[in-house]
């Protein structure tokens, strides 16, 4: 089936999925399907794969391009999937892309090459070189914590204006940076301006913002896309009370460890105890010990209640 037309801007929350994994180079089939199918019915409104979340710079590149076939043939048209081409290697990054556009996909997203800092005027040439041979359009992803490079709010504005980049993730976190992205790109309607940290989520939206790439969407997408609906349409108490619910998983959940990779690894031994799929991390990190997993048990035993109350299953048509 081919891929839908991709929307510009892209709105609502696009999970950034986990990559179920059995073992470091083998891929939790099952797991994968019931994510896929869990997404999709939480509301969401396209996922990208091979991200931070996705561990994409933790896996084999053969299981990446596995990955990325898998997921599109299980969405199988019904939303667009974007997909992860950061590396420190253009030639890799683009054969990912080519498979990516083969598979199915609707767009990738890149952000700079991690390992060496790069000055503007490189990451502007790279970026800009990158995009003219994408079969895919192009988001940028800001992640300076983990790149050592950001975008600069005048480098987005300059790598706005090319015909084949999209849009901007942005998780840096800094919400004054992002509200002047969202000034100095609104000239155009359709550049797409999502952010990561789901703890701002709402109030990104209020600045201008289209959505979010909230990583615990893998876990609980209703309560995420409820959130982006209720602050895109101005609903104040019921932002309040979401939010809350955010910030219990974001203090019970994702700081279980001091590893660098607890959020990460919060997430997969959620989406292991619901059921959804394996909680495997990939090396140099680890799975959860026993103890550390009877924290997150409790955390879901505590916000599931909360969840049937705020944002119940939507009925479907019969």
């Amino acid at each position: 089936m081919a891929p839908p037309a991709l929307p510009r801007p892209l709105r609502g929350i696009i999970p950034p999925m986990v990559t179920p994994l059995i073992d470091q180079d083998q891929i939790d089939t099952l797991g994968t399907e019931r994510l896929v199918e869990h997404l999709i019915g939480g509301g969401v409104s396209g996922v990208f794969v091979l991200g931070t979340t996705g561990e994409a710079t933790s896996i084999h590149p053969r299981v990446r391009h596995q990955f990325v076939e898998l997921v599109c043939e299980m969405v199988a048209g019904r939303l667009p999937v974007v997909v992860g081409i950061t590396d420190t290697c253009q030639s890799t990054a683009l054969e990912l892309a080519e498979q990516s556009f083969a598979a199915g996909a609707a767009a990738v997203v890149a952000a700079p090459p991690y390992y060496l800092p790069m000055s503007q005027d490189d990451l502007r040439r790279y970026i800009e070189c990158l995009a003219e041979c994408l079969p895919l359009p192009l988001l940028l992803y800001n992640m300076p914590s983990c790149t050592k490079t950001v975008f600069t709010v005048e480098t987005v504005q300059e790598l706005s204006q090319h015909s084949n980049i999209i849009g901007l993730k942005d998780s840096s976190g800094d919400l004054e940076y992002f509200a002047e992205i969202v000034q100095l790109t609104h000239r155009d309607p359709e550049f797409t301006l999502l952010i990561g940290p789901e703890e701002k989520l709402a109030r990104s939206i209020v600045l201008g913002g289209h959505g979010g790439v909230s990583g615990g969407a893998n876990m609980f997408p209703r309560l995420y896309v409820s959130l982006y609906e209720a602050a895109a349409s101005g609903q104040t108490e019921r932002v309040h009370d979401l939010q809350q619910v955010i910030q219990h998983i974001s203090a019970s959940m994702y700081h279980v460890s001091e590893c660098g990779a607890r959020v990460l690894q919060g997430i997969k031994t959620a989406l292991s105890e619901l059921g959804i799929c394996s909680g495997v991390i990939a090396q140099p990190f680890r799975d959860y010990r026993d103890h550390e997993r009877a924290v997150i048990s409790a955390a879901i035993t505590e916000i599931e209640p909360q969840l049937e109350k705020l944002c119940p299953p939507r009925q479907t048509a019969q």
